[in-house]
Parts: C-alpha cells; structure tokens; sequence
C-alpha cells in the first residue's frame, strides 16, 4: 500500500498538503536551485521511492507542507481516502459492469427478490464503505511504516519459488480463516446484529457484493490484512490481491452460475448460502466447507437456463428458505417487492 501512498501524493496529496499545511519558511537555501527564493521552507524529507519497479520523481511540492510524507497523521489522512474513494470505485464500476453484462435480470422476478432491492444494497454499502475504511487504516498504516513482513524485489524475500507459492498460500490462508470468521458471525448471539443486513439479500445482485454490516466486512477482510503480518508478501502482489478480493466478492454475487464446480464456490454456491443460510460459508473453495461439515451441492437446476429460473424451482427454494429464516431470525421481516409479474405466476 506504500506504492499506492506514493502516487496519491505525487499527483494529488504534495499539492494538497501544500496548500492546506504549508511548511515554514526554511533558514537556509533550498536544495532545488530551481525554486524560486520566495518558495523556500523547510523540510527535512528526502524522496526514497517505495518500489524499484516503479519511481515518480515528487515536483517541488512534495517539500513545502508541515506534514512531510513520512508523517503518520498525513499517511493516515492518505490511506482513509485511498481506501474509501477506490473502494467506492471498484464498487459502483465493477459492480455496474457486472450489473450489466453479467447479471441475470430475471432475478428481479424472485419471489423472494426485495423492493428497491438495488438501491437498499448500494445504501447499505455507502454506510458501510467509510466505517470499514477507519477499521481497516490501522493494518494499511502498519504495511506503509514498515511493520509487516511486504518486501519489494525478489532478492528481498524467501526465494523465487516463494513469488509464485505466496499466491495460493495467501488463498489458502484467507480460505480457511475467512470460512470459520463467517461461520462465527452465524452464531446467534451476533447474527442479528452483524450478519443479518448481508443477509437481508435471499437473492443477491452485484450491488450487494459490500453490503454489510461494516464491522462484519471489516470482520470479513482481516485474514487478508494480517496475513502480511505474520508471512512474506511482496508489495505489488499485496495491492493486486486486495483488488483481486474486492473483484471475487463480486462475482460470487453476479448470479452467474457458471463455475458447477465441487472445489470452486463461485456464484451458486454463494445463492445456496444467501438463500438457506447455514451452507457454504467459504469464500474461494469448498475446501473448508466439506471439512466442517457444511457443505451444500448447487441445485443442479440452476446451470440450466430452462429451469434456473422455473416456478417448480422458485417454489421449491421458498419453501425451504422461509423454514431456514423461522429457525435462523425466528421472523421475515423483509419487504418483498409485488410485481405483477409476481402476481400472476
């Protein structure tokens, strides 16, 4: 996250923090001979580029705020917004993408399919996103100061094996811990408070990819935050894998039943979780799944596309949902949304 600090700054904080935090003026000459006599302050920063693969040389404001780039408050500042504006970015764009092109429309004639469903799951998240924001600025801070074990060349790490294996270590690690982190939040003393907004979704669109509760999200994305702590991850691969998560946990909400895999849990397993809440808590395999027991096989139904979408199979999925919601929230109090198309099925 330091290479990504690192750009925000070159383009958008130097010129902030200069404006907003202007440094004092310096008693002795500039070392910019450039600048001119009446900009000079005093700083004692010094450029040291977070990566060797990728180096901006800062202009002339990179030196002129009271709070150089090495302060922890602007660093904090920095990673709050990094993570709530990209956030927000990855959410509406990829979300809308998968919206578009990717996303059964039929779903909205469900009868389990909520009124203003779209709207309540992007306001959910637009609560959400700034909170997990805060939560998660202490791990993004720790990674930029130097207390995690992030390296940056291959010489710097365990070895070149290690380039490669750290991809499936990491899946495998945040798999395991995010199965039992997930099934935790199904335990009746914190469902209701923390699990159950997620799950007010019985039939998902891409929007509701973010739409927790924030303390369950934050809940949700530590293993990929304290895996840097306690194993090597080099630094460009720590930003791409945080991208890759953000971009998995929409297409496990796409309704796209495409993976009718027994070792993937991609998209249908993910709608058995949403709709009979005790099954598949996993995130990338039915690995741990299988092992504790709480594995469920998609309906073969739904990779057809003349019976994903049958009133036999609805009726049969309702029938069983709203057993699981008696046993699980004791009431539905969800509003569900009267088409007419709902109607006259």
């Amino acid at each position: 996250m330091d290479v990504v600090n690192e750009l925000w700054d070159t383009f958008i904080g130097d010129y902030a923090y200069a404006y907003l935090l202007p440094a004092r003026p310096a008693p002795y000459d500039f070392p910019d001979s450039t600048i001119n006599s009446t900009q000079q302050v005093f700083s004692a920063w010094r450029y040291e580029p977070a990566t060797k693969y990728l180096q901006v040389q800062p202009s002339q404001y990179a030196y002129m705020s009271a709070w150089d780039r090495d302060n922890i408050y602007r660093q904090s500042v920095n990673l709050f917004l990094i993570t709530w504006i990209f956030g927000l970015l990855t959410y509406f764009v990829f979300a809308t993408l998968s919206y578009l092109f990717i996303f059964d429309k039929a779903t909205f004639q469900h009868p389990k399919y909520l009124k203003n469903q779209i709207r309540l799951e992007i306001r959910q998240t637009m609560i959400s996103m700034p909170i997990m924001s805060v939560l998660t600025l202490p791990f993004f801070l720790a990674e930029v100061r130097g207390f995690t074990k992030c390296y940056d060349t291959p010489d710097e790490g365990p070895g070149a094996w290690y380039n490669v294996m750290q991809f499936p270590f990491f899946i495998l690690f945040t798999d395991f811990c995010i199965y039992w982190i997930h099934r935790g939040l199904h335990h009746p003393l914190v469902y209701k408070t923390l699990h159950k907004p997620h799950h007010k979704w019985i039939m998902p669109t891409p929007y509701a990819s973010h739409a927790f509760h924030p303390v369950d999200g934050w809940a949700q994305a530590l293993p990929y935050h304290v895996y840097p702590l306690l194993f090597p991850l080099q630094k460009l691969a720590y930003v791409g894998l945080f991208i890759f998560v953000n971009f998995w946990t929409i297409m496990i909400h796409d309704g796209e039943y495409v993976a009718n895999s027994p070792v993937i849990n991609g998209a249908a397993c993910h709608t058995m979780h949403h709709l009979y809440f005790n099954y598949n808590y996993g995130q990338y395999t039915t690995l741990w799944d299988r092992f504790g027991g709480s594995y469920r096989k998609p309906n073969d139904e739904l990779f057809q596309r003349d019976t994903k979408f049958s009133q036999k199979e609805w009726k049969a999925q309702v029938k069983e949902m709203e057993k699981m919601v008696l046993e699980v929230e004791g009431k539905d109090d969800r509003q569900y949304d009267p088409t007419e198309v709902k109607k006259n099925k």
